[in-house]
């Protein structure tokens, strides 16, 4: 565990009131770990920013019976073999699927990937959540 260093700042007291309801709101046990993750979580944010290494899961939901959809998606995949770790697809209805595809590489190169398998005609929703490689954030 790295060495814990004690901090202590400065904030308008309407600010802190602000505070201590999002810490409430969001369960954390103590104030110090919220700020932590708002702290790693702007780290990742730059992370993003700079095109850095970085850890992207894409969620499609799409209908499998458009014509030549999966055939498309697991060509785009194919053809970015080397930023796709794995895939995940289950069946939501008898026409629905949804897939989790967890992928690795420059920040822009997953967003590209992202922004071509969510144009699909048939890709009904595609969301992609951001993430790090973690090597950054302790």
């Amino acid at each position: 565990m790295s060495k814990l260093v004690r901090v202590t700042m400065s904030l308008e007291e309407s600010l802190m009131k602000r505070l201590e309801k999002l810490v409430e709101s969001s369960r954390y046990t103590n104030r110090s770990e919220f700020i932590r993750d708002m702290i790693r979580e702007r780290l990742v944010q730059q992370a993003w920013d700079g095109n850095e290494d970085a850890v992207g899961t894409v969620t499609l939901v799409y209908n499998h019976h458009k014509r030549k959809l999966t055939q498309k998606l697991t060509e785009l995949q194919h053809h970015h073999h080397t930023k796709v770790l794995a895939v995940t697809h289950v069946h939501l209805d008898e026409h629905l699927c949804a897939e989790t595809i967890l992928m690795r590489g420059r920040a822009r190169e997953i967003r590209q990937l992202a922004d071509l398998l969510r144009q699909q005609k048939g890709v009904l929703h595609a969301s992609l959540s951001t993430s790090s490689t973690g090597q950054d954030l302790d």
